[in-house]
């Protein structure tokens, strides 16, 4: 595996106690993991978030997309009802950078989509790496999950690897004027799902045994 275990502590949050786990790659590219204390990763299912940086949304607040929403909801979910593992992976704008970011929602504002204006910077709709996620849980034991995600292609990252995938859970969010075109791209041209609490078995979602 490219990465490895940096550096843990226990850390109090708003949402209760975690352990906040720091994976280093070769390149020296930090993974962000917490785990809600005292989860049990041999004998319970956990509740997974994969969540992708999120500057403006998260720390100034932009109405612009749900992501602090998305986050802060698997958050107190974790802390607060059933436990769970957060995997926070740094690759702001779909992985195109912060600065490439500004320059796409200055195309938005023109017209442009999401995904148009990504294209239109001559990056493709979306460069995230979800691999390093399901090589994470792997690192930690974990072969079945329950994933809280809208997105196929974190789907296909985590099945890829050989973790069962038990259940898909929604991201909670909510539409506001200044993210609804966001929100409509995301379902109409890259697939996300919009549909609460389905069991794996009832989506049809694409994975090495159908295929």
């Amino acid at each position: 595996m490219s990465l490895q275990k940096y550096s843990s502590c226990r850390l109090p949050t708003l949402y209760g106690f975690f352990d906040l786990i720091i994976y280093r790659n070769e390149r020296n590219e930090e993974l962000i993991v917490m785990i809600s204390d005292g989860l049990d990763l041999i004998h319970k299912t956990p509740f997974v978030r994969i969540h992708s940086q999120c500057f403006t949304g998260e720390v100034l607040g932009s109405m612009k997309c749900d992501c602090r929403e998305q986050l802060v909801y698997a958050l107190e979910h974790m802390g607060r009802k059933e436990g769970g593992i957060l995997i926070y992976l740094q690759q702001e704008g779909r992985g195109i950078g912060l600065g490439n970011k500004v320059k796409a929602y200055n195309l938005q504002e023109k017209g442009a989509d999401t995904l148009e204006a990504n294209h239109m910077l001559g990056f493709a709709g979306d460069l995230r790496d979800f691999d390093m996620a399901a090589e994470v849980l792997l690192d930690l034991g974990v072969h079945r999950i329950r994933l809280n995600t809208n997105n196929p292609e974190k789907i296909d990252a985590i099945l890829s690897h050989g973790i069962e995938i038990e259940e898909i859970l929604p991201s909670i969010g909510n539409e506001n004027p200044y993210n609804k075109d966001y929100l409509r791209t995301k379902a109409e041209k890259m697939g996300h799902i919009q549909l609460l609490g389905i069991p794996m078995h009832m989506l049809d979602v694409p994975n090495e045994e159908k295929e």
